[in-house]
């Protein structure tokens, strides 16, 4: 049932239910919002109102009313830009800032945070509300993610990512008027939680209360050692999202310009993760097989996404057996750039620093798991940075990015093929698999190798994939709450799956939470991903198992895919944990 209304002076028609905030929204009028956040694609709203930003004037009502969290009635008149509405809005803002540190210059949020633009655009200059101010301890306590609850607005944003849409639990309000803080349970640092450091709660904070661990002053003083190798490789998201940082548009594919970026910046071998994406192609296509030939536990689970490695290790430690034991591209990349590469170079593994620069916050944190190490002093990856931290080095050295030529990759460990390219779009990793799966299984040459039905938005994609006589039952899921309620069939012996590629954020890495703040337009997803589909059409090469550096590999140092040393150096294992 349609409602009309009407607002500024402007008649309208919109569906009952609907929210005065998205009525609006129709007609093109912007109503301030801070603790608001609307996920069409997901199907997750946060209009808990508490932060009063939006509220608006209905004529016949005493009271102002939250637009975000008032629905629509009939012959309802609304103003939205009245004075008393917009002053409401300011002492609100005010009311904000007055229990808010003023350490914007130095913020890591500085200029990309919403409550610092809200306070520009609606004039605040002086904070009339003066008294005391909360004081939290700040929580540094993990490799990935730094907790600063005196910057909380108690939007509780994070609250919803956490809790609905990654179904991870960690973030409660707690407390009662001025003590009410964000916390997690028992006041525990993230680093004794369930957390899994995906990093949505950063990426959908409005402040400085969430943000990733910097990296970048390490990076700094390993370029300034004379004495270190510094090599850097990139992700496959990261070239489509970079560009934001520079004011170009969502989906701007500026791999030649990241590569010349980074040489500027002054590292002495720039890599590609797609190389090991192939590798890891090649691992986990060929396990997949061996599980299949030789009744092995199925389904085989992807295991690329840090974040959803340990959702599954604290909540699913019974299901140890079913993901794939293949490590992420890029400690794939990093032991080899420790042992073959260094080998190739006549150089100590010790002397070489591996850069990763990627999309994700939880990488940082992978990054300093024990099980990938090569002894206790040799990490196969020693510094991981997000995309807008690369973004920052670039303004820090003055580089301007959109007038830089492009540049190709390093060899042999730059070379890759559009399969590899994909691994960045939820669906890309599986994809990517069953194009080589085909051909080992076959023998015969895959002709088409898109597989439209794994590609989308949608939570949950199933297909089902004939090869040589069998069908073989797939399923691509994206965000960790999809994930649960996958890993609770197979719990209950109802999945029939034979494999599954499982990210833990929206859109895959694309989404990812050290990327560019997409501030809950999940359109700016489709668009990396659609950049990431036109890379790979480009590529001459489109499957793993072509990529002759690839081969090169296996032929002069690894051996035989999912061999003895291949499992040695690309392989990994994982480790029950508790809940809390």
């Amino acid at each position: 049932m349609d409602i009309q209304l009407t607002i500024n002076d402007i008649s309208l028609t919109v569906p009952e239910g609907m929210s005065i905030l998205d009525a609006a929204r129709t007609i093109n009028i912007d109503i301030p919002t801070l603790c608001y956040l609307k996920l069409n694609e997901m199907h997750y709203n946060n209009n808990i109102a508490s932060c009063r930003v939006c509220v608006v004037e209905i004529e016949g009502r005493r009271n102002l009313a939250s637009s975000c969290s008032t629905p629509v009635a009939s012959g309802m008149v609304v103003k939205t830009d009245s004075l008393r509405a917009i002053q409401a809005r300011r002492a609100m803002v005010e009311l904000l800032l007055s229990d808010h540190p003023k350490s914007c210059l130095t913020c890591a949020k500085n200029q990309d945070c919403d409550l610092q633009s809200l306070a520009s655009e609606l004039g605040v200059r002086h904070i009339s509300y003066e008294g005391e101010e909360s004081e939290f301890e700040i929580d540094r306590s993990s490799s990935s993610i730094v907790r600063d609850p005196n910057k909380c607005i108690r939007c509780r944003r994070c609250e919803t990512m956490c809790n609905e849409v990654q179904t991870v639990g960690v973030y409660s309000a707690v407390g009662r008027g001025f003590e009410t803080v964000v916390k997690t349970a028992f006041d525990l640092p993230l680093s004794q939680t369930a957390c899994t450091f995906c990093g949505q709660c950063i990426a959908v904070c409005p402040t400085g209360a969430l943000t990733e661990l910097d990296q970048v002053d390490k990076v700094w003083k390993a370029l300034n050692d004379p004495n270190q190798f510094v090599v850097v490789q990139t992700a496959p998201a990261v070239r489509v999202a970079l560009g934001e940082e520079f004011d170009l548009e969502p989906g701007t594919i500026v791999t030649g310009k990241m590569v010349a970026a980074l040489r500027r910046l002054g590292f002495d071998r720039v890599f590609d993760t797609d190389f090991a994406a192939d590798l890891t192609i090649m691992e986990e296509a060929t396990e997949l097989v061996h599980r299949i030939k030789h009744g092995g536990r199925l389904p085989l689970l992807t295991s690329c996404c840090p974040a959803w490695v340990k959702f599954f290790e604290h909540q699913f430690p019974d299901l140890l057996d079913i993901p794939s034991t293949c490590k992420s591209p890029h400690e794939m990349l990093g032991v080899l750039i420790k042992s073959y590469y260094a080998r190739t170079l006549g150089i100590d593994p010790k002397t070489i620093t591996v850069v990763s620069v990627m999309p994700c916050v939880a990488k940082k944190y992978e990054a300093a798991r024990p099980e990938l190490a090569q002894g206790a002093e040799t990490a196969d990856v020693d510094i991981v940075i997000t995309t807008r931290e690369l973004a920052r080095m670039v303004r820090e050295a003055s580089i301007h990015f959109d007038h830089l030529k492009d540049q190709e990759f390093d060899h042999p460990l730059g070379e890759s093929t559009g399969a590899s390219v994909i691994f960045g779009a939820t669906g890309g990793v599986l994809e990517a698999a069953l194009r080589t799966a085909y051909e080992v299984i076959t023998g015969e040459t895959l002709e088409k190798v898109e597989f439209e039905v794994l590609r989308g938005m949608d939570g949950l994609k199933e297909a089902v994939i004939p090869i040589a006589g069998r069908d073989y039952r797939a399923a691509v899921i994206h965000g960790l709450g999809n994930a649960r309620k996958v890993l609770e069939k197979i719990q209950a012996g109802e999945s029939n799956y034979d494999v599954i590629e499982i990210m833990a954020c929206p859109g895959g890495c694309i989404g990812g939470g050290g990327q560019p703040y997409h501030h809950g337009n999940l359109d700016i997803l489709t668009d990396r991903a659609g950049a990431l589909y036109r890379e790979d059409r480009n590529k001459p090469l489109r499957k793993s198992h072509e990529n002759p550096a690839i081969i090169g590999l296996y032929k002069d140092f690894l051996g035989e895919p999912y061999g003895e040393r291949a499992h040695k150096l690309l392989h990994t294992s994982y480790v029950g944990r508790k809940k809390i």
